[in-house]
């Protein structure tokens, strides 16, 4: 038996390689993916093999993320629930697909991850597995009984590194936690699972890594100006840069200007509420330019079309199912849309908020003669709209007259 590992090198992998090899007598390649979240990830390989791992891979999918993932998602304007901008959901199909290059490559006939059995990320690891993979077989300790009732809780499995010499940097009073990548870092459980604790006071402030917060945010505001082209931010302040590269350059400039936080209580796919912490700076500053140039760009039918699949899309990011039909349907369209969404948006960027200053664009749907109320010419005649309006309001008139009765 062979086994790919998501390997992540905390607490929980640790113990999982090496209980994985001993339960199951099994060969474990363990995989780790660099996806922006700019944490130490040098000498993974190395723990990995103390720990019982055969072989590590460490892969570089930054900018495959942004590109092939982060983007077509801020085509769509997807936000969960309002409020989130998916940031783990949208990264854990790719580390997932990556996980499965290397079973093949490999020859492995296994996946394992660490998720919990109380988490979104089980979903979208698993989903990804049998959309992509319908013959590897998953295992998933944190679902299995025995390894439950082994590892109750950290101190059991701390106690369990200690016993074997595994390396771990861990204590059994972590307050939080945390989920970094190149869009965002979460933070939850422990003390943030009281949704009446209030992080953002000066003694809990610490816990923020993207950005300042806004009170302590520069009191002059920054302009930003982002380039588009069929939808995607291609140049920021004139420069232009890969999609991993507009991420970066956003994060910067939106963690300086403490933009980006949410604090929510959202719907996990499984059925519980869960209140989560989160920082997005540059993703913020992104949706929000695109956004803007949509206004110029885009039709109104289109965008309204657009707009009412945006709660279902998301959905389907957050509850992992980026790899089925009906996502790559929904993205077909959206990608469809975004043919003229081309052009460039200035923004102010001041305490927390990201505020638009103009937009532009070669393919603007705005007639400033047909617009103005200057009396200006155009070939839009006011008149029209009487023949316009009574047409409407034929139904109107109508059931008032055969289901209200005569009125003045």
């Amino acid at each position: 038996m062979k086994i790919v590992l998501a390997y992540s090198g905390g607490l929980d992998t640790s113990v999982i390689v090496k209980w994985l090899r001993e339960t199951y007598d099994a060969e474990i390649i363990t995989f780790a993916a660099d996806i922006g979240q700019e944490e130490e990830l040098k000498g993974l390989p190395q723990k990995a093999r103390r720990t019982g791992a055969s072989k590590h891979y460490t892969l570089d999918l930054v900018e495959e993320f942004a590109r092939d993932f982060i983007y077509p998602m801020v085509r769509a304007n997807a936000v969960y629930e309002g409020q989130y901008y998916l940031g783990t959901s949208i990264a854990r199909p790719l580390i997932a697909k990556a996980q499965i290059d290397i079973a093949r490559r490999e020859k492995a006939d296994t996946v394992a991850h660490g998720a919990t059995g109380k988490g979104n990320d089980q979903c979208r690891f698993e989903l990804t597995y049998m959309a992509l993979a319908p013959n590897l077989a998953i295992i998933a300790p944190w679902k299995l009984d025995a390894f439950r009732e082994t590892f109750p809780g950290r101190a059991e499995m701390i106690e369990y590194c200690r016993a074997h010499k595994i390396p771990v940097e861990a204590s059994v009073k972590k307050p939080y936690s945390m989920d970094r990548n190149l869009l965002h870092i979460s933070y939850e459980a422990g003390i943030l699972e009281d949704p009446w604790f209030d992080p953002t006071t000066k003694a809990n402030r610490a816990m923020f890594k993207l950005s300042v917060s806004p009170e302590d945010a520069p009191d002059r505001p920054e302009y930003v100006e982002l380039d588009f082209v069929k939808g995607d931010c291609v140049a920021v302040n004139g420069r232009r840069l890969t999609p991993a590269g507009v991420l970066k350059a956003l994060n910067k400039l939106g963690g300086k200007h403490g933009i980006g936080r949410v604090d929510l209580v959202e719907n996990r796919f499984v059925g519980m509420k869960s209140r989560g912490v989160y920082e997005t700076p540059g993703g913020t500053i992104l949706v929000h330019a695109h956004r803007q140039v949509e206004s110029l760009t885009m039709d109104r039918e289109v965008m309204h079309l657009r707009d009412s699949l945006i709660p279902k899309y998301a959905e389907l990011v957050y509850y992992g199912f980026w790899f089925a039909p009906e996502r790559e349907a929904l993205q077909a369209l959206v990608d469809e849309s975004q043919k003229f969404v081309t052009g460039t948006v200035r923004l102010k960027l001041y305490k927390g908020n990201v505020i638009t200053c103009g937009r532009k664009s070669k393919y603007s749907l705005y007639d400033l003669k047909v617009a103005s109320m200057e009396g200006v010419k155009s070939w839009y005649n006011q008149s029209d709209a009487t023949g316009f309006i009574r047409l409407n309001g034929l139904r109107l008139r109508a059931r008032n007259l055969a289901q209200r009765g005569p009125k003045v």
